[in-house]
C-alpha cells in the first residue's frame, strides 16, 4: 500500500519541485532587471501577458492606456509586459504606441519579457482543434514567461485565459480583461444549427456526424474555459454584450455557482479628445473601415457592399466614392489576406475605388477620420468596437453590423435621435450607405453631433481609468 502511495504522490512531487525551480531562477533575474531600471530591490511588479503588444489594435490601446494611467498614479510600480514581439525593441514598440495612439510611456517603469515560443498560440500552427491547440499552447506561452520573471501580479489582457491557473498554481494574484470570450453560447448555438462562418466550415456544417462531434468538443471546451476563468481574481469586460457572454460561460450548467467572479464592465479607452476637435462638414464621398486584417473583421463584406452600391447606383462612380480599408498587418497570413482582398476587388471590378492604407501612424488615421463619411464594421458579434466609437466621435457616420457591442453598446439613441445605422449583409450595408449619403445637411449634420456626444461622454480615455480604478486592479498587489 505504501508504494502505491508514494507512487500517486510522485507526480505532484514533480510538479512542486519544478515550480519552486521556476520561482527560485526567475527571482534571480527579477534582481538583475530591477538593477538595470535603478530601481529598489522591493518594488513591485505589476505583469501583462499579451503577446502581440505590438499589433496596434484596439486591445493594444487598452493595454497601454491602462500602463500609462498606472506610471502616472504608481510611479513606484514596475509594469511588465509579456510579449512575443521578438523582433522589436524595447525602444521600438515604445516609438509605435506613441505614434499609433498618441500615448507617451515612461521606460524608466517599464520592462518587456521577450517570448521565443509565441508560435504555439498561433491560429495557423493549429490547422485543427485550433481552439484547444491555442489554449494548451498560451499555458506553455506562460510557463516561458514565468521562468523569466515572477511578478507580484498577472493579468491577461488578450484572451488567454487558460493562463490563469498555472500563474494561480505559484501564488501569484491574477486577473484578466476579456475582449471577447474564447467560446461562447452564440459560437455553439451556430455549430448546433449548422450554421455556416468563418469559424465554422462548410465541409463541417453540411455534416450532421461533423457537426455533432463539433457541438460536443465545444461543450467541452467550454467547460475547461470556464474553469479557468474563475481562477481569476478580478474579472473585467469590455462591453455589456461581452458581460453577458463571459457571465453565461462562468454559470456553465455542470459547475453550479462554485467560484464565480462578478465581471465588471471596463468600456476600452478612446481618442475622443483629438478626434472630436475634428470638423463635422465638408466631408468627401469617403468611406472607411479601421480594423486589423483578420478573418473575423469580414473585410471582404466590405468590399462586396461597395459593388453591391455601385451595382444600385452607378452615379457614385463618376461622384469618385472610395472605399479605404485602414488596418495593421500582424504577420504573413495578415498579409495574405490584404492580397486576397485586392484580388477580390479586382473581380467585382471595384479595385479602382478601393485603397488600402497598411499599419498607419495616428496622425494619417486622423486625418483619413477628418475626411471620410462614413464607416464600416462588418464584423458579426464584434465583442466592442473601439473603430465604430471612433468614427463617432470623429463625426464619421457609423454602419455597424447589428450583433454584437456596436449594436448592444455604441451606436444607440441619444434623445431619441439615431447615432448610425445597422446593416446584416453586403446588400444591407450598401443600402445603409446609400441612406447616410443622401441625407439632407440638416439630419446629416445631426446624426454626426448626436453619435459624437455619444462617443464622448461614454467612451473617454477618463471613463476607462475611473472603471479601471474600481474594477479592484489594485487589490492584486495587496
Amino acid at each position: 500500500m505504501a508504494p502505491i502511495l508514494l507512487l500517486s504522490l510522485l507526480p505532484l512531487s514533480v510538479i512542486l519541485i519544478c515550480v519552486s525551480y521556476l520561482r527560485a531562477r526567475a527571482a534571480r533575474q527579477r534582481q538583475t532587471v530591477l538593477q538595470s531600471l535603478s530601481l529598489p530591490p522591493s518594488t513591485k511588479a505589476f505583469a501583462f501577458f499579451h503577446p502581440y503588444c505590438n499589433a496596434g489594435g484596439g486591445g493594444e490601446r487598452v493595454l497601454w492606456t491602462a500602463i500609462a494611467y498606472i506610471q502616472r498614479t504608481h510611479p513606484d510600480l514596475l509594469c511588465v509586459v509579456y510579449t512575443g514581439d521578438t523582433s522589436a525593441t524595447k525602444s521600438s514598440i515604445l516609438e509605435k504606441v506613441q505614434s499609433r495612439f498618441a500615448i507617451t510611456l515612461s521606460p524608466a517603469t517599464l520592462h518587456f519579457v521577450f517570448l521565443t515560443r509565441r508560435v504555439l498560440i498561433e491560429d495557423a500552427t493549429y490547422p485543427r482543434f485550433t481552439l484547444i491547440g491555442q489554449s494548451l499552447g498560451s499555458v506553455c506561452l506562460v510557463a516561458e514567461a514565468l521562468s523569466l520573471f515572477v511578478p507580484d501580479a498577472y493579468i491577461d489582457t488578450m484572451g488567454y485565459a487558460f493562463t490563469l491557473p498555472l500563474v494561480r498554481l505559484l501564488r501569484i494574484p491574477a486577473g484578466a480583461y476579456v475582449h471577447y470570450p474564447t467560446i461562447s453560447p452564440p459560437m455553439i448555438a451556430r455549430v448546433a444549427s449548422r450554421s455556416t462562418s468563418y469559424a465554422n466550415a462548410q465541409a463541417i456544417s453540411r455534416s450532421r456526424v461533423l457537426s455533432a462531434a463539433k457541438l460536443t468538443y465545444y461543450h467541452a471546451f467550454m467547460l475547461l474555459y470556464a474553469l479557468a476563468l474563475r481562477r481569476a481574481c478580478v474579472l473585467m469586460v469590455n462591453s455589456g454584450w461581452t458581460k453577458q457572454h463571459v457571465a453565461s460561460v462562468l454559470a456553465y450548467p455542470p459547475l453550479g455557482r462554485w467560484g464565480v467572479v462578478r465581471p465588471r464592465v471596463v468600456y476600452p479607452s478612446c481618442d475622443t479628445r483629438e478626434m472630436a476637435r475634428l470638423p463635422l462638414e465638408g466631408r468627401a464621398r469617403v468611406v472607411i473601415s479601421i480594423a486589423q486584417f483578420r478573418p473575423e473583421k469580414n473585410h471582404a463584406a466590405q468590399v462586396r457592399a461597395l459593388h453591391a452600391l455601385l451595382e444600385e447606383h452607378p452615379a457614385y462612380a463618376a461622384e469618385g466614392i472610395q472605399l479605404v480599408l485602414i488596418g495593421g498587418c500582424r504577420n504573413a497570413e495578415d498579409e495574405a489576406r490584404v492580397e486576397g482582398l485586392r484580388a477580390l476587388a479586382k473581380e467585382l471590378g471595384v479595385e479602382s475605388h478601393v485603397q488600402f492604407v497598411l499599419n498607419a501612424p495616428y496622425p494619417d488615421m486622423l486625418a483619413w477620420l477628418g475626411r471620410a463619411s462614413i464607416g464600416l464594421n462588418t464584423m458579426v458579434d464584434e465583442h466592442f468596437g473601439i473603430n465604430v466609437v471612433e468614427f463617432m466621435a470623429a463625426g464619421v457616420i457609423p454602419i455597424a453590423d447589428a450583433s454584437g457591442g456596436p449594436f448592444e453598446d455604441i451606436v444607440l439613441p441619444v434623445e431619441g435621435g439615431i447615432t448610425g445605422y445597422h446593416a446584416t449583409t453586403p446588400a444591407t450595408f450598401a443600402a445603409a450607405i446609400h441612406t447616410a449619403f443622401t441625407l439632407a445637411p440638416e439630419a446629416d449634420l445631426a446624426i454626426r453631433q448626436r453619435a459624437r456626444t455619444r462617443a464622448v461622454q461614454e467612451f473617454s480615455e477618463a471613463k476607462f481609468e475611473a472603471a479601471w480604478e474600481a474594477s479592484g486592479w489594485s487589490t492584486l498587489l495587496a
